[in-house]
């Protein structure tokens, strides 16, 4: 069992930036892990945001390319999303999650704000 705890959420006017992390406790593993972000708009289906392979491919959903970046860091078995120049549109609750197949886990989540 892998727990992903997410933090680095909060409110932010638009134009600034915010810092997700994901620390997840599966030890050594953690670097197997494909990781990505998603997030979910209030009446919004969940969408994926950014994803990095364990080999440390990235992608991105085309609304943040550009605008996001996905890192990782095994030796401290933590996920980040840099989000910057953000836009209201970003406001949503952004969730972490970890998969090698046949395994999913997903963190709690954490909110993001985008309001002047």
């Amino acid at each position: 069992q892998v727990q992903l705890v997410e933090s680095g959420g909060g409110s932010v006017q638009p134009g600034g930036s915010l810092r997700l992390s994901c620390a997840a406790s599966s030890g050594s593993s953690f670097s197997t892990f494909a990781m990505g972000w998603y997030r979910q708009a209030p009446g919004k289906q969940r969408e994926l945001v950014a994803g990095i392979s364990s080999g440390g491919t990235t992608n991105y959903a085309g609304s943040v390319k550009g605008r996001f970046t996905i890192s990782r860091d095994n030796a401290k078995n933590t996920a980040y999303l840099q989000m910057n120049s953000l836009k209201p549109e970003d406001t949503a609750v952004y969730f972490c999650n970890a998969h090698i197949f046949p395994l999913n886990y997903w963190g709690q989540g954490t909110q993001v704000t985008v309001s002047s």
